[in-house]
């Protein structure tokens, strides 16, 4: 359905909304027939505009580390275990 430039202009987020969620949306000008196309139709997912940043320590070997963390935690809970 072809809808005039003037109506497009009034509703004119109601349609660039359906357009995203890909239902057709044309309007005529001077006889001119223009569809309305979402550059990227997917919808992008906030976890794809995420920006790596650059860690704290970047000589630390971060595997080690955890089992370092996990051995230490692991020590005091046996030893508050132990003194129950």
């Amino acid at each position: 359905m072809d809808i005039t430039i003037t109506k497009f202009r009034r509703d004119l987020f109601r349609l660039a909304d359906q357009a995203i969620e890909g239902k057709l949306v044309q309007f005529v000008h001077k006889g001119v027939v223009f569809q309305v196309v979402p550059e990227k139709t997917k919808k992008s997912n906030k976890l794809d505009r995420l920006v790596g940043q650059p860690t704290l320590a970047p000589n630390t070997d971060l595997l080690q580390a955890n089992k370092d963390l996990a051995a230490d935690m692991e020590a005091a809970w046996l030893k508050d275990w132990s003194e129950i």
